[in-house]
């Protein structure tokens, strides 16, 4: 995340112990310690809603396209049902001659 080098890290701690103290800076330096490991949980969780989020969000996808294709098989399996239904209807007719008078 940020590309610290270890000489900084050295400024970074001379500075500290110049500003803040020798007595402080322990205390000091468990409270940020504390700190940092609860923003550290605080991203890992709202990276873990946002993953759950983003499945979620692909579920809901996958399954209107599931239901997408069941009613378009649905719409298909009627029409050849219908188109069946007629193809037997047709050849069980008897022929009658055209205007036949008795």
């Amino acid at each position: 995340m940020f590309d610290v080098a270890f000489s900084e890290l050295v400024v970074i701690a001379i500075v500290a112990l110049i500003v803040i103290g020798p007595e402080k800076l322990p205390k000091v330096a468990r409270t940020l310690g504390l700190l940092l490991g609860r923003m550290q949980r605080y991203v890992a969780t709202v990276k873990a809603d946002i993953d759950s989020e983003m499945q979620l969000e692909d579920m809901r996808k996958l399954q209107q396209d599931v239901q997408q294709r069941m009613t378009q098989t649905q719409a298909e399996i009627g029409s050849e049902t219908k188109h069946i239904e007629q193809s037997i209807a047709g050849a069980t007719k008897p022929d009658l001659p055209p205007d036949t008078k008795q």
